[in-house]
This record gives structure tokens, C-alpha cells and sequence, in this order.
């Protein structure tokens, strides 16, 4: 059984896009398919979708590749662990990889990306980094 399903959904993500596959799957948690949102936003991820197989449920997760067929998430990492949470006030997100990546906050308004929780002045825990 796996405890950390977001970290699961970002190696398989990672994984997928060293491999240069088009479609990966995820398993699902509102937590997962709220970055999954984040990252379609941002232009990291061309779609997904949430499938349901009888009582189980799936995210199946569309790669983004450039005209040159290279991968446009160069990296992605996981900040806060289950054994090492990660928090941040508004001022702190400001910035990352300057303005070419993306922090994955999770507030007290949803998941938000650091550009969007830094103008709605709301900080909480670092997900995620992707750029």
C-alpha cells in the first residue's frame, strides 16, 4: 500500500516523461488531481482525466512535449514529506527558478500555484516544485 500518493503520481509523471511516453496513469486522491489542475494551468501537462473502473478510480495524465520532442518538465521534485512537512508564509513563495518554475502550495483557499497564493496573500505547506 503506498502512503504518499502524490509523490507516487510525481515519479510516475518524471518517469513517463524520461521514457518520452504521451499518456501516463496516476491513482487518484483529491490532492493529486488538484496538482494535476495546477500543472495543466501552467502549461506542464497538455490534460487529464479522472477514470472510474468499478469502485477504483484513475488519473490518466496527458505529457506535454515541445516541437523538438523533449519533455517540458525538466524537473520535478517533492518538498514536504510525510516525515518533514514544509510551510511557507505569502512573502516566502514569491519566486522560483525566477518566475521559469512552479511551487505546488497547499492553503487554506485550495491548491494554488506560488504566483497564484502569493496575490491572494495566503501562505501554507510546499508540495511540490516542477519547472
Amino acid at each position: 500500500m503506498i502512503n504518499d500518493l502524490l509523490a507516487d503520481a510525481l515519479t510516475r509523471i518524471r518517469n513517463a516523461s524520461l521514457r518520452k511516453l504521451d499518456v501516463t496513469q496516476l491513482m487518484h486522491s483529491k490532492l493529486v488531481e488538484a496538482v494535476m489542475g495546477v500543472f495543466q494551468a501552467k502549461g506542464y501537462i497538455e490534460s487529464f482525466n479522472v477514470i472510474e473502473d468499478g469502485n477504483k478510480k484513475f488519473i490518466k495524465v496527458a505529457l506535454k512535449y515541445d516541437k523538438n520532442g523533449s519533455s517540458v518538465i525538466t524537473e520535478v521534485k517533492k518538498i514536504s514529506k510525510p516525515g518533514r512537512r514544509v510551510y511557507k508564509a505569502s512573502d516566502d513563495i514569491k519566486k522560483f527558478k525566477n518566475g521559469y518554475g512552479t511551487f505546488v502550495v497547499s492553503t487554506s483557499h485550495g491548491v494554488l500555484s506560488n504566483d497564484d497564493a502569493h496575490k491572494a496573500k495566503v501562505g501554507g505547506e510546499v508540495l511540490c516544485s516542477i519547472w
